[in-house]
Order: C-alpha cells, then sequence, then structure tokens
C-alpha cells in the first residue's frame, strides 16, 4: 500500500504545481484556439490513434483566404490603414465588405488592384497621394456603394465609376474641371462631397451632372464666384459655403423646388433679387451668415416651411417688423426654431416686438452686440 500511496502524492503534488505556476498573458491567435480543442478533448483520442498506428502528425493550415501582411482582418472588413503602404496589397479576401486604405502613402490605383473584390460595399482610400486611377479599377467592383477619396491628389473625377455606387466623397483633391458626363450611368447616387476642390464655376462643363438624382451635394470651400447651373433638381441639400458668390440671382435656385437646406454662408454675397426665394418653397433651414447683406432677405415671410435663418455676421442695420413672419393667421405652415442676428449693426431695443410674432420661442432669437 505504501508505495501506492506514495505515487498518488506525488502525482497530486505535481497537479498542483503545473496549476499554480501561472504563466504571463500573451495574445493569442486564432489556431491557439483550435490547438485549445486538441489539448482538452482531442488529446485523448490523439493517444488512442497512437496505439493504433493512426496517430495525426501535423495539423493542416486552412485553405481559406488569408490577410494582407500587417493588416487586420475580420467580419469580411479588412483594416490597412496608417501602414506606410505604396500600393493597394495583395491576398485580400473575395468576400471582404468593407476594405479600409486610408492613411497611407498610395499614389495610384492601378488596373488589377482589386480583382475578384466582386462583394465589396465600402472602399476607403481617404488622406493617401493618389493622383492617377487606371480606366478599370473600378470594373470589378459590381456593388460598391461608398466610395471615400477625400484628401488625395486627383485633378479630374475617376473614370467608370461603380453603376451602384450611392456615396461619393472626394473633397480635398486639387479638382479644376468636371467633364460633360462625368457622372453618366450613376443613376443611384444620392450624395456627392466634393469640397475643398480649386474648382470655378467654368470648371464645370454643361452636362457635367447629367442623369443624377442626387439628394446632397457639397462644393464648399471652392472657387465659385456665382450659384453653379443646371446641377440636379432632386437636390434636397446643397451646400455653397467658403466660396466667393457676389450675389444670388433670380434665376440661379430656379431649378431647386425640393431643396430643404441651403448653406450660403461664408461668401461675399451682399443682394439677393427680389423673387430668388420664391422658388424654394420646401425650404427648412437657411444659412446666409458672414455676408455682406445690409437687410433682411425678400421673400422670407412666403417661406411657410422655413424654420431656421442665419443671418448673423453681416451688415444688416434694420430689421422690419414683416421681415420674417406673413401678415395673414395660418399662413405660415410651421413656425421658426432659429433666427439668428447677432453680430450685425442693428440694436434689438430697436427692432419691434411682434416682428418675431411666428417664432416658436423667444430663445430661439439671437441677438448680440455688434463689433466693428
Amino acid at each position: 500500500m505504501l508505495p501506492h500511496c506514495s505515487l498518488l502524492l506525488l502525482l497530486c503534488a505535481a497537479q498542483l504545481l503545473s496549476s499554480s505556476s501561472a504563466l504571463p498573458f500573451e495574445q493569442r491567435g486564432f489556431w491557439d484556439f483550435a490547438l485549445d480543442s486538441l489539448e482538452n478533448g482531442g488529446m485523448m483520442a490523439m493517444m488512442r490513434d497512437q496505439e493504433e498506428g493512426s496517430a495525426i502528425e501535423e495539423i493542416p493550415m486552412p485553405d481559406g483566404p488569408t490577410c494582407p501582411f500587417g493588416c487586420h482582418c475580420q467580419y469580411r472588413v479588412v483594416q490597412c490603414s496608417d501602414l506606410g503602404l505604396t500600393e493597394v496589397p495583395r491576398n485580400i479576401p473575395p468576400d471582404t465588405k468593407l476594405l479600409d486604405l486610408q492613411n497611407n502613402r498610395i499614389t495610384e490605383l492601378k488596373e488589377n488592384d482589386f480583382k475578384g473584390l466582386t462583394n465589396l460595399y465600402a472602399l476607403s482610400v481617404r488622406n493617401n497621394r493618389i493622383s492617377k486611377v487606371h480606366p478599370k479599377a473600378f470594373a470589378p467592383l459590381k456593388h460598391m456603394q461608398k466610395l471615400y477619396f477625400s484628401k488625395n491628389l486627383l485633378t479630374t473625377i475617376p473614370q467608370n465609376l461603380p453603376a451602384s455606387l450611392v456615396e461619393l466623397r472626394i473633397h480635398e483633391n486639387r479638382i479644376k474641371k468636371v467633364a460633360a458626363g462625368a457622372f453618366s450611368r450613376l443613376g443611384n447616387m444620392h450624395c456627392i462631397e466634393m469640397g475643398a476642390n480649386p474648382i470655378q464655376n467654368s470648371g464645370f462643363e454643361p452636362g457635367a451632372f447629367k442623369g443624377l438624382k442626387l439628394n446632397y451635394l457639397r462644393i464648399s470651400e471652392a472657387k465659385l464666384t456665382g450659384v453653379p447651373k443646371d446641377l440636379p433638381d432632386s437636390l434636397n441639400e446643397l451646400h455653397l459655403d467658403h466660396n466667393q458668390i457676389q450675389a444670388v440671382e433670380l434665376e440661379d435656385l430656379s431649378r431647386y423646388k425640393n431643396l430643404n437646406r441651403l448653406g450660403l454662408g461664408f461668401n461675399h454675397i451682399r443682394d439677393i433679387e427680389n423673387g430668388s426665394l420664391s422658388f424654394l418653397p420646401m425650404l427648412r433651414e437657411l444659412h446666409l451668415d458672414n455676408n455682406r447683406l445690409t437687410r433682411v432677405p425678400q421673400g422670407l415671410p412666403n417661406m411657410k416651411y422655413l424654420q431656421v435663418v442665419y443671418l448673423h455676421s453681416n451688415n444688416i442695420h434694420q430689421v422690419g417688423v414683416d421681415d420674417f413672419c406673413p401678415r395673414g393667421f395660418g399662413m405660415k405652415r410651421t413656425y421658426y426654431n432659429g433666427i439668428s442676428l447677432f453680430d450685425n449693426p442693428v440694436n434689438y431695443w430697436e427692432v419691434q416686438p411682434a416682428t418675431f410674432r411666428c417664432v416658436n420661442d423667444r430663445f430661439a432669437i439671437q441677438f448680440g452686440n455688434y463689433k466693428k
């Protein structure tokens, strides 16, 4: 009995020592967890196989897609950002849905860079050095809906964008020209962000936006001196802030009867021709701040759905009692939620209280001190 007891005690002591000597934490990969299953439930089976001469000598590597070196691949998302890449990496899994290549040093998109990525939904090449795109680079991307191309060195809109595209963000490039048909076959496109490009009004060729049914368009921080002609008449939002627009003429807004939000802040606008705003019956938000207006634009009382008007930081000297609200009761469908008039040379105590009779709350009116 004694030899058996001694052996049992030795085994127990060995087990206690092995369980108490904890190793430092080590990051584990997918195949480490696969090995765990062998160490636990599968080890006894392997020992039995060994006795029968059929033991597994090595674990076969998977035949599935690999992840590009340095990238992180999970849940059909391939993240290759901030790696200093100079070209699109190889071996991108064909089932990838989102490919993140932002913040690298890629200079060109070649013909076969996205070969086989027919399931790609979104591509980000933001903040690279791309100046050249092969005409067939996007050909495999039959289902791509979002393309983020901002902060690169493009001088024109890339050719042959996927017909499935819904959203294009191409701001902060060097685009000076949008050719006729640049967005042809893009009937699904809803949103284009192309601000901070050095484009002038003459840079938009006739028919540049032909065929588009956009909801949202931003051409801010460019070199526009007027409202561009022939933009899509389907627009709900148009942002032309931070340009050099001098005036709004009568026909400038005549196409945009569906517009809900118009951004014209931070321009040089001195005059808005009487009747210009009558073409915008559905407008809810109007940004005219940081311009050179000397009076409240005419036509605001007739805008039944207008709720927010930014007029601060202009040269408005006087506000009339009928500048914002209609005279007739019930003519305005929605009350104002915000009217900003601060930083104008107008004394708030000289403005009659009835001026804001169609404002939802007195706190919605923003006056302030004028600083010369």
